[in-house]
């Protein structure tokens, strides 16, 4: 009987119970030889029993083991010891169905960064050719440094699963089931694209696409409804991606989980209310030049019941003529000095030419000169209009 303390193969302890699925129970474990926590699953007794499962169980989790990407959570053992169990890495976090049940739905931004990686670790799995068949919030287990790690692989899915299975998990399976699949066609990669995209749906809105009484009505429509309209704040590119992921037909949906990916993050890096011009492009918006800076005019305020506003007077600033001083011209200056040097030499030589002439008339008595005339001595009845001795007198 498997219940707390039972010691798996001699190595794996059963610690307790963590959650239950249409596969069997998932236990908190020790792995005694290293001493590591572990999760450990044990599958259903009653799939013993189908022919066949215990060997596609084996190669499926050696499969599974391969796959090396951080989204995936990691395989470390199989056994059969009375029953089948699985060991795998415990993951340290949150199933996102707790986290929507918590807060009821998450930003758009915050829902494309969680896609994304769930959609990178299907595309890992898709590589090794695992189909996980049960992508849902409950086996996506967000870390609290926000990184997401997606669980409970469909691994040897048997067609007497479905029966075995408790009302309350098919109806959780059903919500998230793609169109082929309730329609009895195999699984395929485009199933877990669009199963995740429902859960994106969820995540952005708040609640499943489709709700009804029964597992067989949920998947019903899920064939044939159309889902209610994502609310008006998802911004449109994130819109588009959702809506092409729960295509109807796998064809029309993303190419392959990695499509999915790179899609989600680019419509959550995509700046959100940009408008579009004429060619496409985002439209650009004229900036005014900003107001003169000498005169500032008072804005007009269009009236308000209860407050009248005062307008403030325009403010103008007045600057005073800056007054220039002459320059002198250096060209200038030059020029007057030489006129200057010149007048002197003139006068020097003026003078020293006239006191020669009035040594030599005084020698010779007198000498008269048309319009001038020389005194060698002046008598005491010469008027004051006459030159003193030695000067010209007209």
């Amino acid at each position: 009987m498997v219940s707390s303390g039972v010691l798996l193969s001699g190595r794996y302890r059963l610690d307790h119970r963590i959650a239950s699925g249409g596969m069997g129970d998932v236990w908190c474990g020790t792995d005694e030889v290293l001493g590591r926590t572990v999760a450990i699953k044990i599958m259903l007794m009653a799939l013993l029993e189908e022919r066949g499962f215990v060997e596609r169980f084996r190669t499926e989790a050696r499969t599974m083991a391969t796959i090396n990407n951080p989204g995936v959570v990691r395989i470390y053992d199989f056994g059969h010891d009375q029953v089948a169990y699985l060991i795998m890495e415990y993951v340290e976090g949150e199933p996102l169905s707790q986290t929507l049940g918590r807060v009821g739905r998450l930003t758009p931004a915050r829902t494309m960064s969680l896609v994304a990686q769930a959609a990178e670790a299907l595309h890992a799995a898709h590589e090794k050719g695992i189909v996980h068949r049960d992508v849902k919030p409950g086996n996506l287990l967000v870390r609290p440094n926000g990184t997401l790690v997606l669980t409970d692989f469909g691994i040897a899915r048997s067609a007497a699963a479905a029966q075995l299975t408790a009302t309350g998990a098919v109806l959780g399976t059903a919500s998230y089931i793609a169109p082929e699949q309730a329609s009895g066609i195999p699984a395929s990669a485009a199933s877990d694209v669009y199963s995740l995209g429902v859960v994106a749906y969820q995540c952005l809105s708040g609640h499943r696409p489709f709700e009804g009484d029964t597992p067989l009505e949920i998947a019903m429509k899920h064939v044939n409804g159309v889902a209610r309209p994502l609310p008006d704040d998802v911004p449109l590119p994130i819109r588009q991606v959702v809506e092409r992921a729960m295509a109807k037909d796998p064809a029309a949906r993303w190419g392959s989980a990695e499509e999915f990916a790179q899609a989600a993050r680019r419509a959550a890096t995509q700046p959100v209310g940009a408008m579009a011009g004429a060619n496409g492009t985002a439209a650009t918006v004229p900036v005014p030049p900003p107001p003169a800076p000498v005169q500032s005019q008072p804005r007009a305020v269009p009236y308000q019941r209860g407050a009248a506003p005062v307008p403030k007077p325009a403010t103008v600033v007045y600057q005073q003529p800056i007054q220039q001083q002459p320059r002198p011209s250096g060209g200038r200056n030059a020029l007057i000095v030489v006129w200057l040097l010149l007048a002197m030499v003139t006068v020097l030589l003026c003078t020293a030419y006239l006191g020669y002439q009035a040594n030599k008339n005084r020698q010779q008595g007198s000498l008269e000169l048309p319009g001038y005339v020389i005194s060698a001595a002046l008598g005491p009845s010469e008027t004051q209009n006459q030159i003193t001795e030695g000067r010209l007198t007209r």
